[in-house]
């Protein structure tokens, strides 16, 4: 199903010992991959133990959101993703780094896999493509949240929402269709990955399983829902 990413540590040491015997060479920016660009290969995907920890561009990986891993591909590239089986496309950005092993090209979120229909085979044979970023990324406010619960049933989502309002004050649901569909009860709107933990650490206190993820888009204040 997943990559080796237990090598990510070793990958990154050997990284930083190669650059610092360069003999103080200055190290150039990556460019960023022309628009339009290819590659072809197998893809895999990761989910748990990763969800919830910190990506390697430093936000926190969600395997609900649209991201994806890649050795080499600055982080923010958008990426359309294409599985060669069946025509099925999915559009993710570039988050983490992976996979690392042999003949993989890229590590996709939970989210997109199952969007291009790769969960049970656990791998692909896949086409990427280079995209523009979708007009509205910048705009959007980076918030964190705090999730507390995934439920196949929507009512025990519901009942797990209302506690965490009434308790914390701001708890929504957050649909993500699927077979079966899940519901994810996420608290609070935090403006920083610190506070966001702040609040884990307060709900984790109380008994309940709590980890950080990242929010794309600011709650709606009308409802406590999002589909």
């Amino acid at each position: 199903m997943c990559s080796v990413r237990m090598l990510v540590p070793i990958v990154m040491i050997a990284a930083s010992l190669g650059a610092s015997s360069c003999g103080g060479k200055k190290i150039k920016a990556a460019k960023p991959p022309r628009l339009g660009s290819t590659e072809s290969g197998i893809a895999s995907w990761y989910g748990h133990p990763y969800h919830g920890r910190r990506a390697a561009n430093g936000e926190i990986y969600d395997m609900e959101k649209l991201t994806a891993a890649h050795r080499t591909m600055p982080f923010d590239t958008w990426v359309r993703v294409k599985n060669l089986s069946n025509g099925r496309t999915v559009v993710v950005r570039i988050q983490d780094r992976g996979p690392f092993v042999g003949g993989r090209i890229i590590d996709l979120s939970r989210a997109a896999a199952r969007e291009i229909e790769m969960i049970g085979p656990g791998i692909a044979k896949v086409q990427l493509t280079v995209i523009q970023p979708p007009k509205d990324v910048q705009r959007q406010a980076e918030l964190f949240a705090v999730q507390v619960g995934a439920f196949r049933e929507q009512r025990r989502a519901e009942a797990l929402q209302r506690e965490m309002k009434e308790r914390y004050g701001a708890a929504r649901m957050v649909h993500r269709a699927g077979n079966p569909p899940v519901w994810r009860v996420l608290v609070g709107a935090e403006e920083s990955a610190e506070k966001g933990e702040s609040l884990a650490q307060r709900i984790r206190a109380s008994g309940s399983a709590a980890f950080v993820v990242r929010l794309d888009e600011a709650p709606d204040e009308n409802s406590d829902r999002v589909n």
